[in-house]
Order: C-alpha cells, then sequence, then structure tokens
C-alpha cells in the first residue's frame, strides 16, 4: 500500500531547497514516520490509523518540528513514550492529539518548553495528574496559551488544584464539557 496522497512546501533557502511542511493525512499510517527530513517545520498525519509515536522519532531534527498535528488515529497513552517527543523540546509550538484513544495525559510533556497549544478533547483521558502538564517542582510559567481537555471522561473536581498553576491565562484552559456530565454541572 503506497502513500495515496502528500502534500509538501518547499521552501528556498540560500542554495538549496528545503522540505518544511509535510501532510500524509488519509494514509493509513500505523505509527509517525521515522527518518523524516531533517529541516521539516509542520508535520500532519490526521486521519490516519498512527497507535504510536517511535521514540527518538525526531531526535534527528534541526532546528525541529514546530506544529505536529495527529488528530484522528488511533494513539493510546502506550503508544507515546518519554523519549516520543525528544528533539523538539525548544521548537514544538502546536501539538494537536484530539479524536484518538489516548487514557492518560502524554508523558513527555513537561519537556515541551515551547509548546503553546495542546490539544487532547474528544480522547478517553480520567485525570490529570499533579505534574502532568505543569511541573509544580519548578517555578516557571509555562508558554501554553491553549490547553483543551474537553470532550474526555475527566472527573473536574478530582484536578489537583495546582495542576495547571504554570499556565498564565487559566481560562485558556478548556475543560467542559466532559463525557457522561450533567448539563448544567
Amino acid at each position: 500500500m503506497g502513500i495515496r496522497r502528500q502534500r509538501a512546501r518547499m521552501a528556498q533557502s540560500s542554495s538549496e531547497r528545503k522540505l518544511e511542511t509535510l501532510d500524509l493525512s488519509y494514509n493509513r499510517l500505523v505509527h509517525v514516520p521515522s527518518f523524516l527530513p531533517r529541516g521539516l517545520r509542520r508535520l500532519t498525519l490526521h486521519h490516519d490509523h498512527i497507535e504510536r509515536i517511535p521514540g527518538y522519532a525526531f531526535a534527528h531534527m534541526k532546528p525541529g518540528l514546530e506544529f505536529l498535528h495527529l488528530s484522528h488515529n488511533r494513539l493510546q497513552a502506550d503508544g507515546i513514550h518519554s523519549v516520543s517527543f525528544l528533539g523538539l523540546r525548544a521548537s514544538l509550538a502546536e501539538l494537536l492529539l484530539d479524536h484518538n484513544q489516548v487514557q492518560a495525559i502524554p508523558r513527555g510533556l513537561l519537556g515541551l518548553k515551547g509548546l503553546q497549544v495542546l490539544g487532547l478533547s474528544h480522547n478517553r483521558i480520567r485525570q490529570v495528574p499533579l505534574n502532568s502538564i505543569c511541573d509544580t517542582r519548578v517555578a516557571q510559567d509555562s508558554n501554553l496559551i491553549s490547553t483543551h481537555l474537553e470532550n474526555n471522561l475527566i472527573d473536574r473536581r478530582r484536578i489537583p488544584p495546582t495542576a495547571f498553576s504554570c499556565i498564565r491565562a487559566y481560562h485558556s484552559v478548556v475543560l467542559q464539557p466532559q463525557r457522561g456530565e450533567e448539563e448544567g454541572s
């Protein structure tokens, strides 16, 4: 089975052409491809069958991805490892993992210091553990300006009070509605 559709945008840089944007959506891929172009800035893998993000898949990339869109796939928590985002610490600004089967906040998010937009809506997340979004052990604000966790299975009453303490604008955290909640609760 070959790649049915791929969109790519080339950028002109001094004397070389480099691939900056790659869209491999709708290709039934089961994992994020390894050996992606080193200078890639935007990777879109919507509506595939992705079940895992291999460890170190992005470690070779310089300066690193800015946008990683993995919405509408089959990702589960055990398919995302603490080293899955290695190499994206400073560069990744937008991570979309909505409409998957993720049962827990993915490991490795705390290391993404440049992250501004995090999409985890429409998953199966049941809780927001302390130190999963914000590291309460360090007094440092996050760059997150938009965090979407709506339409999961989270009991909002069980979220630790400091779970989002690093986020400057608390209204940028979207938690409602949650699946199974009654209207008005």
